[in-house]
C-alpha cells in the first residue's frame, strides 16, 4: 500500500508537468525495487521540486513587487518640444511677449466695462489625445492658455492671433490633475498622479525641480504674495495640505485638519488666508503658516465642493457643489454661505467643474457632466443660457479677463474651445 502511495505520489509530481520537466530535467516514475527499502525515499524528488518551483515562483513575485516600486519612484523624465518655428521674434522676444496687436489692451488692468452673454464657437485647439483636466490663463495678460490632460502631457497655447499650440511639456507618468502659474508666468508648477508635482520654466520648458511626499497631489497653487513666491502649497489624498519652499527642496508646513482628501486651496483676503475643500465635506480657513484652521464650516445638510473659484472683486467664493448647485460663500472675514445665490438647473453628477465669473461680475459660468457651457445671471440667479460645449464632460470654463464676451471651455474629449 505504501508504495502504491509512494508511486502515486510521484506520478502526481511529476505527471504532464511541462514547467517542472523544463527547470529539473525529466523526472521518471520509479523502476521496480525493494518497495520497502525505497518506499521512504521516493516522494522526497518530486515533492522538493514543487516546494522549490513554489519558493521560486515567489521569489520572482517578490522580486518584480520591488521593482515595480522602485519604478513607481523614480520620476518620468522630462522633455520638452517646441510647435514654432521660431522660439524668439526679430526683437529676441519669446511667446511669453504680450502682442499689441490684438484690438485690446492687455497689459492695463482694466476691466471690461460691461460683458455680454457668448453665443458662437470660435476656435477648437486640438492636440491632447485624452481628456483634458486643467486649463490656466496666463497671469495678467491672458495672452497664453497652459492645459493639463490625462494624456500625461501640458500644453501651452495662444489666445490671439494664429492660436497655435507654442509649447508641450512631457514629464509625467500618469495623468496631470492641476497646474498653477506662478504671478509672472514665467514658471509653473504641475501636479500629478505619478505623485510628483513638478515646476516648470515657461519659456524654455525645462524642468526646474520635482517635489514629492509619496502621495497624490489634488491641487497646486503658488503663494500670491510677491515676496513669497518661492513657497507653494498642494493638497494631498492623505488629508493633508503640504506646504514646500522651491529653493530648498523641503517641505516646510503640513496643514493636517481635514478627514479626507484635499481637492481646493484658494486664497483670500489680500493672500494673508487660503480656504480649503476637501471630500470630508468642509471648508477649512487658514492663515498662512499657521496649521491650524481658524474657520471650519460644515453643515449636515452640506456636499463636497471640489472647485471653488474666488470673484473678480475678491468679495465671493463660487464653490460647486456636489448636489448639483452652485453655493457662494462670503470671502472676507464670515464666510457665511449667501442663502440669495444659489445657481443651479445643471447636472455635474460628481464631476469638479471650474466655475468662473465674467469681469464684470454679470454672469457666473460652468461646464456640467452633459457637456454644456451653463451661463447664469449673478444678480437674479437665473439660468441664462446653455451651449452644449462638449461631447463628454466640460470640466472647466474661464471667461477671459479683457474680453467683454470670451469663455475657453475644455473637456473629456480633449478638446478645448473658445467661445464669443
Amino acid at each position: 500500500k505504501m508504495a502504491a502511495a509512494a508511486s502515486s505520489l510521484v506520478s502526481y509530481g511529476s505527471g504532464s508537468d511541462s514547467e517542472n520537466e523544463s527547470e529539473f530535467g525529466n523526472v521518471t516514475s520509479p523502476q521496480k525495487v525493494d518497495p520497502d527499502a525505497a518506499a521512504h525515499l521516493q516522494p522526497l524528488k518530486p515533492a522538493l521540486s514543487s516546494k522549490m518551483l513554489l519558493i521560486l515562483v515567489f521569489c520572482s513575485l517578490i522580486d518584480k513587487q520591488k521593482r515595480g516600486k522602485n519604478e513607481e519612484e523614480a520620476p518620468a523624465e522630462e522633455k520638452t518640444v517646441l510647435h514654432v518655428k521660431e522660439a524668439y521674434d526679430y526683437q529676441g522676444r519669446s511667446y511669453l511677449h504680450v502682442p499689441q496687436d490684438v484690438g485690446i489692451n492687455l497689459r492695463s488692468a482694466d476691466v471690461p466695462e460691461k460683458c455680454y452673454l457668448p453665443k458662437k464657437q470660435l476656435h477648437v485647439w486640438t492636440g491632447h489625445t485624452k481628456g483634458v483636466s486643467a486649463i490656466r490663463l496666463f497671469p495678467v495678460s491672458a495672452h497664453l492658455l497652459l492645459s493639463c490632460s490625462m494624456d500625461c502631457k501640458i500644453k501651452l497655447w495662444e489666445v490671439y492671433n494664429d492660436r497655435r499650440c507654442v509649447r508641450t511639456f512631457i514629464g509625467h507618468s500618469k495623468a496631470v490633475r492641476d497646474v498653477c502659474f506662478n504671478n509672472s508666468g514665467t514658471r509653473f508648477l504641475s501636479a500629478a498622479y505619478d505623485r510628483y508635482l513638478k515646476l516648470w520654466d515657461s519659456e524654455t520648458g525645462q524642468c526646474i525641480a520635482r517635489f514629492t511626499n509619496r502621495k497624490v497631489p489634488y491641487c497646486v497653487k503658488f503663494n500670491p504674495d510677491e515676496d513669497k513666491q518661492q513657497l507653494f502649497v498642494a493638497g494631498m489624498s492623505d488629508k493633508k495640505i503640504v506646504q514646500w519652499d522651491i529653493r530648498s527642496g523641503e517641505v516646510v508646513q503640513e496643514y493636517d485638519r481635514h478627514l479626507g482628501a484635499v481637492n481646493t486651496i484658494t486664497f483670500v483676503d489680500e493672500n494673508r488666508r487660503f480656504v480649503s475643500t476637501s471630500d470630508d465635506k468642509s471648508l477649512r480657513v487658514w492663515e498662512w503658516d499657521i496649521p491650524v484652521d481658524f474657520k471650519y464650516i460644515a453643515e449636515p445638510s452640506m456636499h463636497s465642493m471640489p472647485a471653488v473659484t474666488l470673484s473678480p472683486n475678491g468679495k465671493w467664493l463660487a464653490c460647486q457643489s456636489m448636489d448639483n448647485q452652485i453655493l457662494i460663500f462670503g470671502a472676507q472675514n464670515r464666510f457665511r454661505l449667501n442663502k440669495k445665490k444659489i445657481f443651479k438647473g445643471h447636472m455635474v453628477a460628481g464631476y469638479a467643474c471650474q466655475v468662473d465669473f465674467s469681469p464684470d461680475m454679470s454672469y457666473v459660468v460652468s461646464g456640467d457632466a452633459d457637456g454644456k457651457l451653463n451661463i447664469w445671471d449673478w444678480k437674479t440667479t437665473k439660468l441664462y443660457h446653455r451651449i452644449k460645449a462638449h461631447d463628454k464632460v466640460c470640466i472647466s470654463a474661464l471667461w477671459h479677463p479683457h474680453e467683454t464676451s470670451k469663455v475657453i471651455t475644455c473637456g473629456w474629449d480633449g478638446q478645448i474651445k473658445l467661445w464669443d
